[in-house]
């Protein structure tokens, strides 16, 4: 009797640790999140506001008109991307690079095997087997394994001089004969998603009687996809690939996906360099030697907006900062968050306006000085005594006083990119939820088609462009020594004012009344 008891609970405990119990549960042990602001962002509250100008159109544009539009909750960089923000990332290019050179160059397997994430024993997907890490077949395993970034090296180490002498100027080029990188060879790979290409449905022409009546496809043509090809590819638009099924009326579920999924994932390979001649080109007969000599690399302007990058630029750059953090979350048990990215125009006039309505400047008042009769950011004052608002060519990140959101530098210091298409009429044809405007523009595009949002006015900018309200742009493939830009991520969740309140189980609802 005592060994039926026993026998009895342990059925009992193994019952009650079972997941199924004939209800709909939703999937059982799945990970609480709990948001996180990542690190240099604030958070900015999902919310609605009047996007548009906010006085008089004073050269009579009429690209601005006002309208309503509401905006998902996102984080944004309190400050610009500084130059050694950006130099991480372009350090990460440099080490990576050497990395991939020791360890196709050095000569002993086991030193080499040092260099990359290897396991002992993994699946081949190729051969579809189990096998066994092999140290010799180098160029494979670079294509099976990461680099391992915990081993440190030296690039004065003399074993590693030898292997690593490609990545520097070569002699003739060498000023003073300084041993520097080759910033040409800073060339990063990277991946992205065509979204907006993978949406595309595609028209479908229907044939009549298709199929027989046991299902039997009888035409291939049934569900033909007539749309035009690709302009580069050559492939059809759309979804291509017929996932519906009949049943013996006839009736088809219409379903439909893609044939091959690999040609919405982008591969792009960029010079991750600043152009650091942007200082004398943009201005003639002036002179800004210096700044083209020391501004990205020295010190003194380690927390300055880094200036000289191009649209594409911030976008690998963007890539590069979402693959380090989701990377490291995964390493940590952790899941994966929203890409960094550019903020749509909508999003960053939203951040600008610091939470006030038909606020003028990021600080709200409709006056470019304080009640000290200070300036309150750095631009082009007083016909061009440029140093007068206490910055001559561009300042510090943290300069002047945050916005209501705690943002810096949204009015003046340099101007920001956006992820936006830049075109006239986009007020008009937006959409009022979360309004945005995307092209990716070919090489053979006219260059109308080429032109980027550029939000903020810079320090060379008259007061005008400080204004919330004031779109302007510049080409995707140009790089100014006024331009610099800040990350933008999507919040996971409802997106409300009390960010303590998003995320976990505490509450079985979202929003509560009262």
């Amino acid at each position: 009797m005592k060994k039926l008891l026993i026998i009895g609970l342990i059925g009992l405990i193994l019952g009650s640790c079972s997941t199924r119990s004939g209800h709909l549960t939703g999937v059982l042990g799945r990970q609480v999140y709990y948001p996180e602001i990542p690190l240099g962002m604030v958070y900015i509250p999902s919310g609605s506001y009047i996007m548009g100008q906010n006085d008089q159109d004073v050269p009579f544009m009429h690209q601005t008109v006002a309208k309503t539009v509401s905006v998902q909750a996102f984080y944004m960089d309190q400050t610009e991307i500084t130059n050694n923000e950006y130099r991480q990332f372009v350090y990460w290019v440099r080490d990576s690079i050497a990395r991939r050179t020791i360890y196709e160059n050095i000569e002993e397997d086991e030193e080499a095997d040092r260099y990359i994430n290897y396991r002992d024993e993994y699946y081949d997907e190729g051969i579809m087997e189990w096998v066994e890490y092999e140290s010799s077949d180098r160029f494979q395993n670079l294509d099976n394994f990461s680099l391992n970034w915990d081993r440190s090296f030296s690039y004065d180490d003399p074993m590693l001089v030898p292997l690593l002498s490609e990545m520097y100027y070569p002699s003739a080029e060498r000023f003073y004969k300084r041993k520097e990188i080759d910033t040409r060879k800073l060339n990063f790979k990277y991946y992205w998603i065509d979204i907006v290409e993978a949406a595309r449905r595609g028209k479908v022409h229907i044939k009549q009687d298709g199929y027989d009546y046991q299902g039997n496809k009888i035409d291939n043509d049934h569900r033909e996809l007539r749309t035009p090809d690709h302009p580069f590819t050559k492939e059809k638009q759309g979804q291509d690939l017929d996932m519906g099924h009949p049943n013996k009326l006839g009736q088809n579920n219409a379903i439909r996906g893609h044939e091959n999924r690999q040609r919405f994932i982008i591969d792009e390979t960029i010079n991750v360099y600043p152009d650091t001649l942007c200082w004398v080109r943009d201005f003639t007969y002036s002179f800004n030697d210096p700044m083209t000599n020391m501004y990205f690399w020295h010190p003194a302007y380690d927390n300055y907006p880094v200036v000289g990058v191009t649209w594409p630029q911030a976008k690998a750059f963007n890539v590069w900062r979402t693959q380090l953090l989701n990377s490291w979350l995964q390493s940590m048990g952790e899941i994966y968050v929203n890409d960094f990215r550019l903020p749509t125009e909508a999003e960053w006039e939203r951040a600008s306006r610091g939470d006030l309505e038909l606020s003028q400047y990021p600080w709200g008042g409709p006056y470019i000085r304080n009640s000290s009769g200070c300036f309150l950011g750095n631009f082009k004052p007083m016909r061009g005594r440029y140093f007068e608002d206490g910055g001559f060519h561009t300042v510090k990140a943290f300069s002047y006083n945050p916005n209501g959101w705690g943002l810096y530098c949204m009015a003046g210091n340099v101007s920001e990119w956006c992820e936006t298409a830049y075109d006239e009429s986009m007020y008009e044809m937006s959409h009022d939820l979360n309004p945005e405007y995307r092209y990716n523009a070919m090489d053979w595009d006219p260059p109308s088609m080429k032109r980027k949002v550029i939000r903020g006015g810079s320090w060379k900018d008259i007061g005008y462009y400080l204004q919330n309200s004031t779109r302007t742009y510049e080409y995707r493939d140009t790089a100014k020594s006024y331009i610099g830009f800040r990350s933008v991520a999507t919040h996971l969740g409802r997106g409300g004012r009390d960010f303590s309140k998003e995320g976990g189980e505490e509450l079985d609802q979202d929003l509560q009344l009262r």
